[in-house]
């Protein structure tokens, strides 16, 4: 199919006339879901130039083949997380393999079809991706090519950014319960967390222990930087997360399946990261859905077993398939919809 560029990078797009989406090859990321009304994509654009050819640096810089790529929506398969020091050195990076693969592509009927093989993990990806007015459906099959069961970590690792997403005015919405802050310092002195401590959402405890941060609304400090756990309400079928902003009167967001993706993960990264590639200019919120609830390594993951009584680490059985639906939704909005609050 013919292909397109996204900032001089290899990526298929399709459209309708509500909204453009627009795939990369290289990692299969989601790079933008454009609203045409209200002229925006609510994805993040790192402010750094990305390429489709990451170099691998060894066990030493496992993250740079993954930042060196990165965009928008991007898969977190079989990875959330670090690999370990060993499968560092045996190639893995950090989130996984789906996040740095070269994706085939093909357009049948409208519909995009992305799929990847994962050699290092012994797993075939593939994505089935459709327009439906403002909403985005997508089918997710992961299928296991080894004879042996696999605990693995699976995560639609969605993060939003400028001009969707600004300092004080952006509110967000989940339908979540329990929640807890990073088990360690996540961010350095930047982080504006309580560390390791159990929450009710959307109150998360502050690091200096003068009162909480709502979560509901993006923190308007010069710096800041945190992650948290949400258990999404365990007697919902159905769980999703809604940003909207108020300078573009748009909602966005994602509905799954809740025993598909029982953890919302909420990453956030305002300025604080002063390394390379970050450099201090980096406005994030990532809404990161899926069977566990931090990123950590598997040994990590899989000794934690559980948190708030629910699993953190999902079964792959031997040559078994998972299918997974979501969808994504935009629409006009003059204020957070009634049924998201």
């Amino acid at each position: 199919m013919p292909m397109t560029r996204w900032r001089e990078r290899e990526a298929v797009s399709i459209e309708n006339g509500s909204l453009r989406l627009t795939a990369l090859r290289s990692g299969g990321h989601i790079a933008e879901i454009f609203h045409k009304g209200a002229a925006v994509n609510p994805l993040w654009v790192p402010p750094w130039p990305t390429t489709d050819h990451p170099e691998y640096k060894g066990s030493g810089d496992f993250e740079a083949p993954l930042l060196a790529g990165i965009h928008g929506h991007n898969l977190c398969l079989d990875l959330f997380g670090a690999p370990s020091s060993e499968e560092a050195a045996a190639g893995l990076t950090v989130h996984g393999e789906g996040s740095t693969a070269r994706y085939d592509i093909a357009e049948t009927g409208g519909a995009l079809t992305m799929s990847a093989e994962l050699p290092l993990h012994g797993m075939r990806f593939s994505r089935v991706l459709s327009l439906d007015g403002e909403i985005v459906r997508f089918r997710e099959t992961v299928e296991n090519l080894t004879a042996t069961d696999r605990p693995i970590a699976y995560t639609q690792h969605v993060t939003l950014g400028p001009p969707f997403l600004g300092k004080g005015a952006t509110e967000f919405a989940a339908p979540a319960t329990r929640a807890h802050t990073y088990p360690s310092d996540f961010a350095g002195q930047n982080g504006n967390l309580a560390i390791n401590a159990p929450f009710d959402w959307p109150n998360a405890p502050r690091h200096d222990g003068r009162g909480v941060v709502d979560m509901r609304r993006m923190a308007n400090v010069e710096r800041s930087a945190a992650y948290t756990a949400q258990l999404m309400d365990p007697h919902r079928e159905r769980a999703w997360f809604a940003a909207w902003s108020p300078r573009y009167g748009l909602v966005f967001g994602y509905e799954w399946k809740r025993s598909d993706y029982p953890w919302l993960g909420i990453w956030e990264e305002n300025n604080s990261r002063t390394h390379e590639p970050w450099n201090g200019r980096t406005l994030a919120r990532g809404m990161e859905f899926g069977a566990s609830p931090f990123p950590e390594t598997r040994r990590a993951m899989i000794d934690r077993r559980e948190l708030f009584g629910t699993p953190a680490v999902r079964w792959l059985p031997a040559r078994a398939k998972i299918v997974c639906e979501y969808s994504a939704f935009a629409r006009k909005a003059a204020r957070m919809p009634e049924e998201y609050r």
